[in-house]
């Protein structure tokens, strides 16, 4: 099950848990774009807690 604490790692997929995690934190509006799948996976760590917390920063 994914959490706020779930880490995101070398091994981070878009899988569509990720998708239904990050719709239910950010609402319907939420979509993946090449920059934030890029800061994503920029190799600092984070966890989906921090990728929720950018989504809506960056809104």
């Amino acid at each position: 099950m994914l959490t706020r604490a779930t880490n995101v790692d070398k091994n981070y997929k878009n899988s569509q848990n990720v998708r239904r995690f990050m719709i239910k934190e950010c609402g319907d509006d939420f979509r993946f774009n090449r920059e934030f799948m890029a800061w994503i996976r920029n190799d600092a760590p984070k966890t989906l807690g921090d990728v929720v917390d950018e989504w809506k920063r960056r809104q």
